[in-house]
């Protein structure tokens, strides 16, 4: 893994489980295996990954990307300096989920 998969504090860690714990748990599967994914690939090609324009602050964070797993999106920075992906964000997409 080039990259190691973090959370920016304990409070995002709790909210992002809870959103995990509540969504199917075949999609479940499918985005645990996309975030570890962002370990080797930070970057993935495709339509599925996206640099997002505009800034989206999620508690004091930007969150410069988005990883597409079926309705869901993760919401990521990467920090190259330090080699992490720091996860920002899960919800269903909806009007909400960039906000």
């Amino acid at each position: 893994m080039a990259y190691e998969v973090v959370f920016p504090s304990k409070r995002i860690e709790r909210l992002f489980q809870k959103v995990l714990e509540k969504i199917p748990a075949d999609y479940q599967k499918t985005i645990i295996a996309a975030i570890r994914g962002l370990g080797d690939n930070p970057r993935p090609q495709g339509k599925r990954a996206k640099k997002l324009t505009g800034e989206i602050i999620v508690a004091k964070f930007v969150a410069e990307h988005r990883l597409r797993v079926g309705p869901y999106r993760v919401l990521y920075d990467i920090d190259d300096k330090r080699k992490k992906v720091v996860l920002l964000k899960l919800a269903k997409r909806d009007e909400q989920t960039y906000n």
